[in-house]
């Protein structure tokens, strides 16, 4: 009677020390400051518990087995260290988790501040639209054909910004050297035209898809606009017919308009457009995913807002255009395939325009802008242009008008 005793004792106690552990675990974790600290005491303690298993094991080895009473308890045993590991397991994975969404919490909450910080101090001008000229050193005279065409100059641009909420700026950077020639040229002529976006970005035409995401990230922070566009300064743009375009998709958070395509994944050097990350998009031959041709397109606010603040993570692709849908392609993203944005020139837009269906840009696939534009954009203006009170009378609200 009295080895029996001992023996229903051992048992218990045995279980008694076990729940008081769990017990104890699941008070301590709340307090413990240290995860590594947490994680050694409960091996610790795990080692002790199966030290006096196999313990036991070897003394209820040497004995005779004379009732079924130490098998069941041996098996006992081995339940209660399964259940305390399970427990333990519990216990280490919601520490993992609270830990991990700690530190994606704080990398939401560097890139919200940094996003803030940009604006603190500075008034946003509500807009309907900014839509960013993309132009380098080069390129002065496409900037003054596209003056003399479809971009308004002087007090006509200001009172369009005014009165319509539409801002048109070329964006351009700077060059590697501070204060060079070519940086004092286009303080030079923003002096005279004031219509330049400068942007915190070397120019170079290997970064335009950083230069992409400098320019969205910038025009967020100075603009509070609807929609922000992109286009190149050998493109023919009808404004008329892209803000009523636009505003047609205004009650659309997240929208992502161009013409939509989905070109070859060039794995082969010094060709045009190759793209060092080919291996990235699967077999050779494969395509890219569908996304807006880089000549023009628009996005959002939403999605401007986006790229201002994950800039720093977002990824950059050999082609700028691939990598902003790359941008988008993980995100609830309405893909607008709007074709009236790649109008091939005369005689295409020009059949457009007599039907009444001007287009909304034009220009040439074969030179990915209007070929030769400084010496054509004219004529695909005289023949294409949808008439310069086109944008005038286009209707829509701007700014808090429109939230009344």
């Amino acid at each position: 009677m009295v080895r029996n005793r001992e023996k229903v004792s051992m048992r218990w106690i045995l279980l008694l020390c076990i729940s008081n552990f769990v017990l104890g675990m699941l008070f301590i974790n709340r307090i413990w400051p240290s995860p590594e600290l947490s994680n050694q005491i409960i091996l610790r303690q795990r080692q002790e518990q199966e030290l006096k298993l196999i313990s036991e094991e070897h003394t209820l080895k040497q004995k005779p087995v004379q009732d079924m009473d130490i098998e069941g308890e041996l098996y006992n045993t081995h339940e209660a260290i399964q259940s305390l590991d399970k427990a333990i397991s519990t216990l280490q994975m919601g520490q993992n988790a609270t830990q991990s969404a700690q530190e994606i919490a704080g990398l939401g909450s560097s890139l919200y501040i940094s996003s803030s910080a940009s604006r603190k101090g500075l008034t946003r001008k509500k807009a309907f639209v900014v839509i960013g000229i993309n132009t380098a050193f080069s390129s002065r005279k496409r900037r003054d054909s596209v003056r003399e065409t479809w971009m308004p100059q002087g007090e006509s641009l200001q009172q369009l910004e005014r009165e319509k909420g539409i801002v048109i700026r070329f964006m351009i950077g700077h060059s590697v050297t501070s204060n060079s020639i070519l940086d004092r040229a286009i303080d030079s002529e923003e002096s005279h035209h004031n219509d330049f976006l400068r942007l915190d970005h070397i120019e170079g035409y290997h970064e335009l898809s950083a230069k992409t995401k400098i320019f969205f990230s910038t025009a967020v922070a100075k603009w509070d606009a609807e929609f922000y566009v992109k286009v190149d300064d050998d493109v023919h743009v009808n404004l008329g017919m892209l803000v009523a375009t636009l505003a047609r998709h205004r009650l659309k958070p997240r929208v992502y308009i161009g013409c939509m395509k989905s070109g070859p994944v060039l794995a082969q050097k010094n060709v045009k457009y190759h793209e060092p990350e080919y291996w990235k998009f699967g077999e050779e031959g494969n395509r890219y995913f569908l996304h807006a041709t880089g000549q023009i397109y628009a996005i959002s606010r939403e999605l401007a807002t986006y790229i201002e603040v994950n800039q720093p993570i977002l990824h950059k692709y050999a082609n700028e255009d691939v990598s902003l849908g790359a941008w988008f392609i993980g995100l609830e993203v309405e893909h607008i395939n709007e074709r009236n944005m790649c109008c091939g020139t005369p005689p295409d837009c020009e059949q457009k325009a007599e039907t009444g269906n001007a287009c909304i840009a034009s220009f040439d696939w074969s030179c990915s802008g209007i070929c030769k534009s400084v010496e054509k954009i004219k004529n695909v203006h005289a023949r294409c242009g949808e008439g310069d009170g086109a944008v005038w009378s286009a209707l829509f609200l701007v700014g808090n008008e429109a939230d009344e």
